[in-house]
């Protein structure tokens, strides 16, 4: 859990400044080891890839909608 995310942001942005771009290939290795990793911890795959969808569908609604309204126009 991040204590202060904005130490973190701001490690992340001298982190980006000063190593640029992570090539592709390496995104790839860093993203299969990320997963090997979480197989590993059981994490995936899940169990019930639906479970709580009903939650994330109402959530996305109420956010559309406050999107909506705050448009101007």
């Amino acid at each position: 859990m991040v204590k202060n995310p904005a130490l973190l942001k701001e490690f992340e942005d001298n982190l980006s400044r000063t190593e640029g771009r992570i090539p592709f290939d390496l995104s790839i290795k860093i993203f299969t080891s990320m997963w090997k990793e979480a197989e590993r911890l059981g994490i995936i795959p899940f169990k019930e890839p639906l479970e709580g969808i009903e939650v994330d569908i109402k959530i996305a609604k109420v956010l559309n909608s406050c999107l909506k309204k705050s448009l101007p126009g």
